[in-house]
């Protein structure tokens, strides 16, 4: 019997060494992370690895799974522990080697296997670690799937049958690569710069790019766990610096930038602006919405307000549904809604066929840009930034909150904005005239500007967005109006960067 796991354990101890250590709040709402040592220990991986087998056989499908994992000096002990569980639970592992995230989900398709977990802290800093999980290809699992598997592990729960196996896809990056490749190229020559923060997919972009008719110029793309000059995640303002002077003193036509599991990608326009990824998502609706007219998208809550707004989506007839931020969330709402695609401000993007399978791959999003570009050859991409209307947005701001903390807040946030509105109180001055609460608050105002608070699914955070078509002022005033709101709670920290 594999012993139950423990909430906390001494590093360097005897009961460290032989019991099994898992933190409750790493079961987060669509994955799983913890620190790695601090949160969770190898016997604790390989207690996740039972729970996650045992679910995959009370769900009812194929016991076989998909395994890879991300660049980190621990990842690869991380997965053998993880894979240890699984086969104890009667599961068959297929170890697609070092990977990206999407090249795992890639592998359920080409292989025929209709489970994943895929080993990574996504951008999280070194010392995290984390499984992206799903039992139903291209979907990864949600809120019910997370709190099972949660339970199970917890509890101890595990089936231990025995009888799984374990095979070594030998060569299967060549394979994803193909693939990707497998298109026509680019009509029209593009130079462009490809980041990649030293992380796993420095192995495996400027290959794809490179094959489809793009002059890659690689920034970063050495592969280095200790991430020696930033954090990959296209969010992180000095990585979007470090992109932006490449580009300017390489005349390069777009810069792009990939987090750490290449599942997203960041763009840096060519006069060294970086755009955000939701105005990046509007672009390519754009584009897409001529090959697509009276196309559906969906797009999460702390998205641009330009996707409902934007005439030229407008006039071909485009639908636009507002839904939760989280990679599992989005995909399967872009399933749901047989959307042609869909667009997260953080850089998860979802497009169905003839794109891509409908989960979210950097590469197929950094594909989608150049396509864009190919297909407007005399505009620039900062040409095509400028040719939307204009509107003032916060980058996705953090703030601490701990995991046991951070959901309560957040609703009494909720709570707060809706007494507001009932009372008809002003947040930066103007009437709130709307709230979006699928996720978290998105308080709208009678100037069409928006404040937006929720509970972060993967970090002990709060999130804060705003943006305002009228002005910068505007904007940073929801920010302070926010900021009032948020120091009535001492379990908030203060935000975590500033711009």
């Amino acid at each position: 019997m594999f012993p139950r796991p423990r909430p906390s354990l001494t590093p360097a101890t005897h009961a460290f060494e032989s019991q099994p250590m898992v933190k409750p709040t790493g079961f987060r709402e669509y994955d799983a992370r913890w620190l790695f040592e601090t949160e969770i220990n190898l016997m604790g991986v390989q207690a996740l690895g039972l729970g996650l087998g045992t679910l995959i056989h009370e769900l009812g499908v194929e016991p076989e799974i998909v395994t890879g994992h991300d660049f980190r000096s621990y990842s690869s002990a991380i997965k053998l522990a993880l894979t240890t569980g699984l086969m104890e639970a009667g599961v068959k592992v297929h170890d697609i080697g070092l990977a990206l995230t999407p090249m795992a989900y890639f592998a359920q398709f080409d292989l025929g296997v209709p489970a994943v977990a895929m080993v990574t802290a996504s951008h999280n800093e070194n010392g995290w670690t984390g499984v992206k999980m799903g039992a139903e290809r291209p979907f990864t699992f949600g809120p019910d799937e997370m709190a099972r598997l949660r339970d199970i592990v917890l509890t101890g729960a595990f089936r231990t049958s025995g009888g799984g196996a374990y095979r070594f896809v030998d060569g299967f990056a060549e394979r994803y690569i193909a693939d990707l490749a497998d298109r026509p190229k680019l009509k029209h020559p593009i130079k462009a710069v490809v980041a990649c923060g030293n992380g796993t997919a420095g192995a495996f972009a400027p290959r794809v790019l490179e094959a489809v008719g793009a002059e890659v110029l690689p920034l970063d793309v050495e592969l280095d766990h200790s991430f020696p000059r930033y954090n990959p995640n296209p969010e992180d303002l000095a990585m979007l610096g470090a992109i932006r002077d490449e580009v300017l003193a390489k005349g390069a036509a777009v810069g792009l930038g990939f987090d750490g599991d290449g599942d997203r990608c960041g763009v840096i326009d060519n006069e060294g602006e970086a755009i955000f990824s939701d105005k990046v998502g509007v672009m390519l609706a754009r584009d897409l919405s001529d090959l697509h007219p009276g196309a559906t998208f969906v797009v999460d809550v702390k998205s641009t307000g330009l996707f409902a707004t934007d005439p030229k989506l407008v006039d071909s007839g485009a639908k636009v549904d507002y839904w939760k931020t989280g990679h599992s969330y989005m995909k399967r709402r872009v399933g749901e809604l047989a959307a042609v695609a869909g667009f997260e401000k953080s850089g998860h993007f979802f497009f169905n066929a003839p794109l891509g399978r409908g989960y979210d791959d950097g590469l197929v999003s950094a594909l989608a840009v150049l396509d864009m570009l190919d297909r407007n050859p005399t505009l620039t991409m900062a040409d095509l930034g400028r040719s939307l209307s204009r509107t003032w947005s916060s980058p996705t701001l953090s703030r601490h909150c701990d995991d046991e903390k951070k959901y309560a807040v957040a609703d009494s946030v909720l709570a707060d904005i809706r007494g507001m509105q009932a009372n008809e109180g002003t947040l930066a001055g103007q009437r709130i005239c709307d709230l979006v609460t699928v996720n978290g608050v998105r308080a709208v105002l009678e100037d069409g500007s928006w404040g937006l608070v929720r509970a972060s699914s993967n970090k002990p955070e709060l999130v804060i967005v705003a943006e305002s078509p009228v002005s910068e002022e505007r904007m940073r005033a929801i920010l302070d109006g926010l900021d009032v709101l948020l120091r009535r709670y001492p379990e908030v920290g203060p935000y975590e960067q500033t711009f």
